[in-house]
């Protein structure tokens, strides 16, 4: 059951995520749902949402952004080429940031953090650089620290992650092929030292094997690995 006065993270399949926070700022993280074979049968999005934040370029995390921004009357919020590509794609608001930095989001903090990945945006006229990969910290007044690492390897500095930010949730991808796979994810889990981790990047497609029952053989118990499905909602 749904906790009153909680943030709610539903799962819509691959890196697609919504947070709705307890105070009713919605923010979706890097839409991927016409072509998504995961996104959940039905699930309607909230007819507002406020942000919509892009972690990179590829077109399984930024297809839709545009036309759900337009929709659903959003700000994209991303590296400063990125934002600048999906301006030119139609985006009406968009905020162009960078690594390290950290804008407002109503009662969201939202900081940019490095993520080990490539990132180019594909379209009728060729490839195009959109900046580089990233993650996000969600420090969200009266709720939990975020952590949504996008697409990437572990890498030694997740421990800056934990240092500065003390992300209590995060959400990593573990499906392997383009990304970590569990026996990685269990090592930026140990660096990250986060309460609750909430896989993303997994099953989508046949590369993308990794399994959140295999990341939970590879943690310390004491953290909690979501076995979530597409469609399941996590409130903290």
């Amino acid at each position: 059951m749904t906790q009153l006065k909680a943030t709610r993270i539903t799962w819509l399949g691959h890196a697609t995520v919504l947070v709705q926070t307890a105070r009713g700022t919605n923010i979706l993280i890097d839409p991927f749902i016409a072509q998504n074979p995961r996104y959940p049968a039905n699930f309607v999005l909230p007819s507002k949402i406020d942000y919509i934040l892009l972690t990179h370029g590829h077109g399984d995390h930024i297809s839709d952004a545009v036309p759900v921004a337009a929709r659903h009357d959003s700000t994209i919020v991303a590296i400063y080429e990125l934002a600048a590509y999906v301006a030119t794609k139609g985006a009406a608001e968009t905020i162009g940031m960078n690594l390290g930095g950290a804008v407002q989001l109503r009662e969201v903090a939202a900081t940019m953090v490095e993520a080990k990945h490539s990132s180019s945006a594909q379209d009728e006229q060729g490839t195009h650089y959109v900046g580089v990969a990233a993650g996000f910290v969600l420090t969200i007044a009266d709720g939990p620290v975020l952590y949504h690492s996008g697409d990437t390897a572990v890498f030694g500095d997740m421990k800056l992650i934990h240092d500065l930010y003390k992300p209590q949730i995060a959400m990593l991808p573990i499906g392997g092929h383009y990304t970590m796979g569990p026996k990685e994810a269990a090592l930026a889990v140990s660096l990250l030292a986060p309460q609750v981790i909430l896989p993303l990047h997994f099953g989508t497609f046949p590369p993308l094997i990794g399994t959140p029952a295999e990341l939970a053989l590879m943690v310390d118990p004491t953290v909690k690995v979501v076995p979530w499905v597409p469609g399941e909602e996590y409130s903290a």
